[in-house]
């Protein structure tokens, strides 16, 4: 799938976290090219539109857990959602550009090592370390 400039595109709050980790692993081949184009996308257009929504986003269409559009593990993404949300002070639906949000992210959480409490429970953290 060709990710390409969108009017807006729905963005996970969490993973404005997992870009910054992301080395190439995770759950099959076709979910580490999809999410490594959607990274190189949004790096190479920060001036993207995105909504910053607890809801399955572009990442996920080639997450196995996604099932129909919902997520298997709702209930831990969503916490960790939660997590960045509130960590950020940011809205549920709060629309900005990539390049925003990534500054946000990277104040509020990532420069005052507050990571590991938002998702150290993580099948994959320990690629964030």
């Amino acid at each position: 799938m060709e990710v390409k400039k969108e009017k807006e595109i729905i963005l996970r709050p969490h993973h404005g976290m997992c870009f910054n980790f992301y080395v190439g692993k995770g759950y099959s081949k076709d979910f580490t090219d999809h999410m490594g184009k959607v990274i190189k996308f949004l790096y190479d257009n920060p001036d993207q539109l995105i909504c910053v929504k607890s809801d399955t986003d572009v990442v996920c269409k080639n997450c196995p857990n996604n099932e129909a559009g919902q997520c298997k593990g709702q209930r831990k993404v969503i916490k960790y959602d939660n997590r960045v949300l509130k960590t950020c002070k940011i809205s549920n639906g709060s629309k900005m550009t990539y390049q925003e949000f990534r500054k946000i992210v990277k104040k509020e959480i990532l420069d005052k090592g507050l990571r590991s409490k938002i998702c150290g429970d993580c099948q994959w953290n320990y690629l964030c370390n």
